[in-house]
């Protein structure tokens, strides 16, 4: 898909799936301004979910910011593609997996069908045993004879999108395929990732994922892991920093091997998207916590048919999605709190996400107080928004010099478990919203306004401007 003067690329992996036909869908359905048949009557193309897109309404502003901010990119002159193991045209599967509605399906299954699908990287052994019947359109020959050649693969498949598409601007790539089983490889540094990578006779436990975070970092890409595994260590998110990838490495280092590459600003951000039940998981504690209660008890469960949920139908799949599930409370310390998780599989709800959740709370002298919410909707309608987000956020942050650390806390909302500059961070969404616009006024230049403003009408004194301005980096 070309757009002339594009200035934001995303890349899927696992373009598709559900989350990925999707997002192209619906970025078609944008760009085109289309509308369609539903039930309850005729809708037209929008993109309400995607903080980037939305501008804000009521009378405090509300949350949404196009329009707040000069330079945050609009999504409908995107340019997206992707890889995926599977070769079914993108059309189809946008008809498959019966996300969106008929009327809306049949004005872009053409224009999808005709889309390139690039071959994926994969390993069988990370992901479930219900994936591999369908793995036909995986990379292969030389360029799957080691862990180097199929990381230089994906390079080169990001070298010659970007070129083809015309795409000017920066890239994200984003993990929205199956999750994968935890990866038992561990790095001290990025010079040891490189080095395993480069090794041919290697066969450290590295999988597809980190292939695609690392060749994301070589040519300047930012990566998204919007999956449950262990994609970024502590050693990955060193790949992105400027500080490794400088623009000449000297001769003896492991990264001069893999020149040439990109010193570019990019960003290594994760991990799995916070999109449905656990962000409004984190939401109803906070309020109870808000409220001054203790939560002592959360039990849910969540049903669908989706493939996602098929490929956790295998153990050592559902144990990378179970630990993010279950840790979203850790900042908070609730030592008390017994937090119970179940998932199930059953095909016929498709993507439809049903869930349910119990919340029983100690009040006012440890009398009992519970809530239930109950929820269903398509888990890409609500996963897809956060994709959106990402890459713009991405793009707006590498064009106005945001930090690593800045990027993550101000990307927290967007996962479960937020990783690097951002573990540990409230998982509370009204705090994360906080720090996401604490770091568009810096990036804005905004917020040293409000200093100089106060300086120039003599509120305060060139001492307290320098300390604000300092508090302010805190």
């Amino acid at each position: 898909m070309m757009v002339q003067g594009v200035s934001t690329g995303i890349l899927v992996v696992g373009i598709g799936g559900n989350n990925g036909v999707t997002l192209l869908a619906g970025q078609i359905a944008n760009r085109d301004k289309l509308s369609w048949e539903t039930g309850p009557g005729r809708v037209s193309a929008n993109w309400i979910g995607c903080l980037t897109q939305i501008p804000p309404r009521g009378v405090h502003g509300g949350v949404g910011f196009q329009g707040r901010f000069d330079g945050i990119a609009s999504a409908d002159n995107a340019v997206i593609g992707g890889w995926d193991i599977r070769s079914t045209k993108l059309g189809q599967a946008l008809y498959d997996c019966r996300v969106l509605e008929p009327d809306l399906v049949r004005q872009v299954r053409d224009e999808m069908d005709g889309m390139e699908i690039m071959e994926g990287v994969w390993d069988p052994s990370f992901i479930g045993e219900s994936q591999h019947a369908t793995a036909l359109n995986v990379v292969s020959g030389v360029d799957n004879s080691s862990t180097r050649c199929r990381l230089e693969r994906i390079r080169r498949d990001i070298r010659t999108w970007k070129e083809k598409n015309n795409v000017n601007g920066h890239v994200t790539v984003i993990w929205s395929a199956s999750v994968e089983r935890p990866s038992e490889a561990e790095y001290k540094s990025a010079d040891d990732l490189l080095d395993a990578i480069y090794d041919d006779s290697n066969i450290d436990d590295i999988s597809p994922s980190m292939l695609y975070a690392a060749a994301a970092a070589l040519e300047g890409c930012s990566f998204v892991n919007g999956g449950s595994q262990n994609t970024l260590s502590a050693a990955m998110i060193s790949l992105f920093e400027q500080s490794y990838r400088q623009p000449v490495a000297p001769s003896t280092s492991v990264l001069s091997k893999f020149a040439p590459y990109s010193s570019g600003q990019a960003y290594c951000l994760g991990t799995d998207f916070k999109a449905g039940q656990t962000k409004f998981k984190t939401a109803a504690v906070e309020y109870l916590r808000a409220l001054g209660l203790s939560p002592r008890v959360i039990a849910s469960s969540n049903h669908l048919g989706n493939n996602d949920m098929l490929n956790l139908t295998t153990k050592k799949t559902l144990n990378a999605k179970m630990r993010v599930k279950s840790d979203i409370f850790g900042p908070w310390q609730e030592d008390d709190l017994d937090h119970k998780v179940t998932v199930m599989y059953t095909p016929y709800i498709g993507d439809e996400k049903r869930d349910y959740v119990e919340y029983t709370s100690f009040g006012f002298l440890s009398s009992p107080h519970t809530m239930v919410t109950y929820t269903r909707c398509m888990d890409s309608i609500l996963c897809v928004p956060l994709m959106v987000d990402a890459a713009i956020w991405c793009d707006y942050f590498v064009n106005h010099n945001v930090s690593p650390t800045d990027a993550a806390r101000a990307t927290a909302y967007l996962f479960k478990v937020p990783e690097g500059s951002s573990k540990g961070i409230d998982p509370g969404f009204f705090y994360q919203m906080r720090e996401l616009e604490k770091v568009l006024q810096k990036a804005s230049g905004k917020q040293d306004d409000i200093i100089t403003m106060g300086l120039s009408k003599g509120i305060i004194t060139e001492e307290q401007a320098s300390a604000l301005r300092e508090l302010s980096t805190m």
